[in-house]
């Protein structure tokens, strides 16, 4: 279905939606007309947060809604998800904001609608009705910056949903194309021996797979921005290799290049605002898969910036493929690098589903994203590169180990890792995320997320207009 907000000479017949915290109840009240307001009160409408009531008009149609919204304080802190789910608890029609809003409490209240309205169905034989309530653009919202949000969100949504057997790295490379063609950008695309030479720990990790690997390199010039640079796992499925994981493990792996789909999501969206920078994007994309070919437990491979890894754990490959990726980005000294990658659960014990962990040498950088991360709703926890943890990926015939001998520290231990790969480059952010809704929630179904997405083009655009 089109999902996008209407324009205002769309709006002649849409219905008046009032927004009422319980402080404004009774002023709310007063003003409605007299049988709308009687039938709030027959009801027992209390301005509950997330509440939602139809209003009657005089043929018995619904002439108005109102959404409560409990005890916040003043409305213009109205967060994108108390207006998600008003696209289907509405009675569809179409609806006009009657309460005014800040320019970006409107923008978020705009982009959380449509994020209400999007769902997985196109393997259903039979797909969810279109019959959504639409939202005319509140006035004083940007609308294309909800509009290029919204497709940015969707477009890393629908790429981690994709079943594995349907996206694999020709896939990956394909969105990338898209991406690039579209923006006037250049593409490389890196494979077989050209891989195998210049990022082998890319190729290890992927040449167990009927599905070649690849290094995905995107760039769009603007000589004299500032140069940003985004590097995102890219594992379309991942058995955890000859260290095969339990079946219970596998069964979201298809979601491993949600770092992958969330820097494209990114990308997308910086291209589409013509944000004032010189950006690249990097994707090692593989399928980390048993076969005769495959990467075994206690190989030692040359990394692309010439350490030596020994393999303590073919399950741990994701920051293989990242730290070949890194090495090559570091080599510009970038003014500002960032990968995005499910790497650990470890970083999921700690801090759950919803929260991401970010790491950086940088701490006013990592700060300064938190603090964005805060005002977007779109949370993250810092954790620290604390180097006593250092020793922990020593080996006794490389240069280091890809994984710890012990358990503890997991997420921590994996960026020291990626740290090694990241020696010129001082703002360098590191997110570990989970890029998944694990459970129901009105505008975050259950599958695929563009975690940290919405954060870090907030930071971007401020930092380089």
């Amino acid at each position: 279905m089109d999902i996008r907000l209407l324009h205002q000479d769309e709006a002649t017949g849409a219905r008046p939606l009032w927004l009422c915290n319980e402080n404004q109840l009774t002023q709310l009240l007063d003003v409605l007309p007299a049988g709308q307001g009687t039938w709030a009160r027959a009801h027992d409408f209390r301005a509950e947060r997330g509440r939602v009531l139809a209003l009657p008009g005089e043929n018995g149609a619904v002439a108005a809604a109102v959404l409560g919204c409990g005890d916040m304080a003043t409305l213009d802190r109205i967060s994108l998800w108390d207006a998600a789910p008003l696209a289907e608890r509405l009675p569809p029609g179409s609806y006009l904001l009657a309460t005014p809003l800040a320019t970006h409490a409107a923008t978020q209240f705009a982009l959380g609608w449509l994020l209400g309205s999007y769902r997985m169905d196109r393997f259903r034989s039979q797909r969810r009705p279109s019959s959504l309530a639409r939202l005319v653009a509140p006035a004083g919202a940007d609308a294309d910056h909800v509009h290029a949000a919204h497709a940015a969100i969707t477009l890393a949504r629908d790429l981690i949903n994709a079943p594995a057997n349907e996206l694999g790295p020709d896939q990956l490379a394909a969105a990338a194309l898209t991406l690039t063609q579209r923006h006037q950008g250049t593409l490389r695309i890196c494979r077989d021996q050209e891989l195998a030479t210049g990022y082998p720990l890319v190729h290890a990790v992927g040449r167990g797979s009927p599905r070649a690997p690849c290094l995905i390199d995107c760039r769009w010039p603007k000589p004299g921005a500032p140069r940003v640079t985004l590097v995102g796992k890219g594992v379309c499925f991942d058995t955890g290799g000859l260290d095969l994981k339990p079946a219970a493990a596998m069964l979201l792996m298809k979601k491993d290049m949600g770092g992958a789909a969330c820097a494209l999501a990114l990308a997308q969206w910086l291209l589409d605002a013509a944000a004032p920078i010189e950006l690249r994007l990097l994707i090692p994309a593989v399928e980390n898969s048993i076969g005769g070919a495959a990467f075994r437990p206690g190989d030692v491979l040359t990394s692309r910036k010439g350490l030596t890894v020994e393999i303590g754990n073919t399950d741990a490959e994701g920051r293989l493929i990242l730290a070949d990726a890194l090495a090559d980005a570091d080599a510009e000294t970038p003014d500002l690098l960032i990968d995005l990658a499910t790497l650990t659960g470890a970083a999921r014990t700690a801090l759950g589903p919803d929260l991401p962990a970010v790491f950086g040498r940088n701490t006013g950088l990592v700060d300064e994203l938190r603090a964005v991360a805060e005002e977007m709703n779109d949370p993250l926890w810092p954790l620290p590169l604390w180097s006593g943890y250092d020793d922990e990926l020593a080996s006794r015939i490389a240069d280091l180990n890809n994984v710890s001998a012990g358990p503890f520290a997991g997420a921590i231990v994996a960026a020291l890792f990626l740290q090694r790969f990241v020696t010129r480059t001082d703002n360098w952010l590191h997110l570990d995320l989970y890029a998944w809704n694990p459970k129901e929630r009105p505008g975050r179904p259950v599958g695929g997320e563009a975690q940290c997405v919405r954060a870090l083009y907030r930071m971007i655009r401020q930092r380089y207009g």
